[in-house]
């Protein structure tokens, strides 16, 4: 008796479960934020869960769960959640689609014309023995160069970088800054864009992941500041470590995903670069993965009063009343620009913690102005924070931002041998970007 009531308990908290990842609280903020961590799991863990839960069901089984009605009642919800499990792994298989589609509506049909045909090939195939190891991330022969000081005559530990990189890269190699996220508050740069940065290190890129100084401590707009002197670093010395110091894309999510675009938006602006004004800030593209591009409130309310609280007593030190323009001008919203750079821009329809509405909106605006391709990808059941590890999702998610670094370095090769005496995917005599021809010098309002 005692086994079939712990089966049908087992069989109610596994269904919550599946349920809360299919609909996810936006409130109160804390059973969002609960609701967020078991959707998030449940979603992108989802083999896992279906190994793990019919596991423990045989085992209630054979002690005799079936011996009485509520072990009966069990099952169906059982099969339920795991006929949901199931779809996770089905809608996580599309996302290579979801990728090319976009590509292929923003770029045109022959948009990969000059890319290698085994690099779409091979993002239609998701690496099972990854899956199967979520936290396993090293590459063969991808090598890290840990806790590089990146400002100078400075001991903090925050300003600390490291850098990704094949054995033999060759010099030259393109290079992507990752920053992390964390709410502009935890976490650290070993701890996000993993997956993303040993995939592309092995492919010969140069990686480069950030700290910055976190809130409360700092306040805005330290971070972005520091992002830009990680930046400021890369063109003095990423050379040495084998990257191209003229060409750089920018990525990260959720509170990296806000710092990236505003990399991209605030391109050479001196404000954000105290002491370091003539430092070229420029990046030849932008990757924000589920990022926050509007602080002040006007976009969406659902999910919002979690993230003014933090903004407002942690972040900025200010409520919106006192300092509007503050939270106007860290807002990538209201700093679309003509001269942004190419934009990949990735969000899932049911991220609890940066709603897909602001996403959609910054999209809307940015292609209203921008002479640059602006591909946005929103993923169907994804969550927050959905390529942190190893899963189905991340495994096309990263092959799908594979394919738009191999499209940028095949326009910069295109830029380039169109201009007299270039050859190679960099910035051209008067620092203008290799793939759009163009590269602010100075700032400028837009």
């Amino acid at each position: 008796m005692t086994s079939s009531w712990l089966l049908l308990a087992f069989a109610v908290w596994v269904g919550l479960w599946t349920l809360v990842s299919f609909k996810p609280p936006f409130r109160p903020p804390v059973l969002m934020a609960v609701g967020f961590f078991a959707a998030w799991s449940t979603t992108e863990l989802a083999p896992w869960h279906l190994v793990w839960q019919i596991a423990v069901v045989v085992v209630l089984i054979v002690f005799g769960a079936l011996h009485s009605w509520p072990g009966w009642v069990a099952l169906p919800i059982l099969a339920a959640a795991w006929i949901g499990l199931a779809a996770s792994v089905k809608g996580a298989v599309q996302t290579d689609r979801e990728f090319t589609d976009a590509l292929r509506a923003d770029l045109g049909p022959n948009w990969d014309a000059a890319l290698d045909p085994a690099l779409e090939r091979a993002g239609r195939h998701v690496n099972w023995a990854r899956v199967a190891l979520p936290f396993w991330f090293r590459r063969r022969g991808v090598q890290r160069v840990a806790n590089i000081q990146y400002v100078e005559g400075d001991a903090l530990r925050r300003h600390r970088l490291d850098v990704y990189r094949h054995k033999d890269v060759r010099a030259g190699a393109p290079v992507l800054m990752q920053i992390h996220g964390g709410g502009w508050i935890i976490s650290n740069k070993h701890q996000q864009g993993q997956p993303l940065m040993h995939h592309v290190a092995a492919r010969g890129w140069v990686c480069v992941a950030i700290n910055y100084r976190l809130s409360p401590r700092a306040t805005w707009p330290d971070q972005l500041v520091d992002c830009k002197r990680a930046l400021a670093w890369i063109r003095e010395h990423i050379a040495e470590y084998g990257g191209d110091p003229n060409f750089v894309v920018v990525t990260g999510g959720s509170a990296g995903g806000h710092l990236t675009t505003m990399m991209g938006l605030t391109a050479n602006d001196p404000k954000w670069q105290p002491g370091f004004e003539t430092a070229d800030t420029a990046v030849d593209g932008m990757i924000p993965l589920y990022g926050v591009y509007d602080w002040t409130g006007t976009v969406t309310t659902r999910g919002d009063s979690g993230l003014r609280d933090i903004l407002e007593r942690y972040i900025v030190k200010h409520t919106r009343g006192e300092a509007p323009e503050l939270f106007r001008d860290a807002s990538p919203m209201f700093h679309v620009r003509p001269d942004a750079p190419p934009a990949l821009i990735v969000h899932g329809d049911l991220d609890t913690l940066a709603p897909v509405e602001m996403a959609r909106t910054f999209v809307e605006k940015l292609r209203a102005v921008s002479r640059e391709p602006v591909i946005y990808v929103e993923l169907k059941g994804a969550h927050h924070a959905f390529e942190v590890f190893n899963s189905v999702r991340t495994m096309h998610a990263i092959a799908g931002i594979d394919l738009f670094l191999a499209w940028l370095i095949s326009a910069a090769r295109a830029s380039a041998s169109s201009s007299p005496g270039a050859g190679v995917p960099s910035r051209n005599d008067a620092g203008a970007s290799a793939v759009t021809g163009r590269r602010p010098t100075a700032y400028t309002e837009p």
